[in-house]
């Protein structure tokens, strides 16, 4: 997961850098990462920091137009740490005076379901772009749709152990799920930062399209010349797996069933580019063969 925070960032960096309005100051933590050479190669200036300590982030942001941020749940799967970091970043942008922070953010699913669910990665991010507009830093959310790039990973098909065909667990029913790659999420960002009259004080949910479960498998299928199939899981039995994050998935899928805003059409005005996932599964069929 920490690969696609790096990927989140570095799609904006490169986006931002390529369009030519701004000069980008990007904060890292691990300088021997070939990631940073590539943000350095683009031309960013790179800053070691930490966004858990104040004076570097207040350093980073000093004498900066605006910013975009994305904090990592998936770090210590701790939504406090999370919290900490955007609400310290949202102080320090208030006191410098930042003119624009676009966040990666995600809805408050604790608060706008009174309770009943609860997905840790998702309500984080909610409080966090609450209390970004609470305290008036001029900001727009993002909140982006699945990744295309989970079914490569985590979401893989997986081979059936009763057959020649593979199979595709996502408890989503038949409610089509939103979903876009992370390397256009970019560009949508780049032009965010260049309307603030249009964005500014909104939450912006970002998607290429949204597919069934079913319609997810018959791409793959057509990629790996195999059989995939859904397995129709519910969530409920989806969190009797022996799989990492089981009840963050099943209740994000609860949630995703509730269909949240994602705006696609928007999405593809910001980004006339953004990859259809059998667009995204043609660019990636070696990864997927890896099985």
């Amino acid at each position: 997961h920490n690969k696609k925070k790096l990927l989140q960032g570095g799609s904006v960096a490169r986006a931002i850098l390529e369009s030519k309005k701004f000069g980008v100051r990007a904060l890292i933590r691990d300088e021997t990462r070939p990631s940073v050479q590539v943000l350095r190669d683009l031309g960013a200036e790179v800053v070691k920091g930490d966004l858990n300590d104040k004076a570097s982030v207040e350093a980073v942001l000093k004498g900066t137009y605006g910013a975009f941020l994305v904090t990592n749940f998936w770090d210590n799967f701790s939504k406090e740490k999370e919290v900490f970091q955007g609400k310290l970043v949202a102080d320090a942008a208030k006191s410098l005076g930042l003119k624009h922070v676009v966040y990666s953010g995600l809805e408050n699913v604790r608060r706008l379901t009174g309770g009943k669910l609860e997905v840790p990665h998702f309500d984080g991010k909610g409080e966090v772009e609450e209390y970004f507009w609470s305290i008036g830093v001029p900001m727009t959310s993002v909140r982006v749709a699945a990744y295309f790039e989970n079914f490569l990973g985590p979401w893989k098909p997986v081979k059936a152990s009763d057959g020649d065909y593979y199979t595709l667990a996502l408890p989503m029913g038949d409610v089509p799920m939103h979903g876009i790659s992370v390397a256009d999420v970019g560009v949508a960002v780049s032009c965010i930062f260049n309307s603030p009259e249009e964005f500014v004080g909104k939450a912006v949910g970002l998607s290429s399209e949204a597919l069934t479960i079913q319609q997810y498998a018959d791409v793959l299928s057509k990629s790996m010349g195999k059989e995939v199939r859904d397995t129709k899981i519910t969530p409920e039995v989806y969190e009797k797996l022996g799989v990492p994050a089981v009840k963050e998935v099943a209740n994000m899928c609860r949630f995703y069933q509730m269909k949240p805003d994602r705006d696609i059409k928007l999405t593809h005005r910001l980004n006339p580019k953004v990859k259809s996932f059998s667009q995204f599964v043609s660019e990636n069929q070696a990864a997927l063969k890896e099985n």
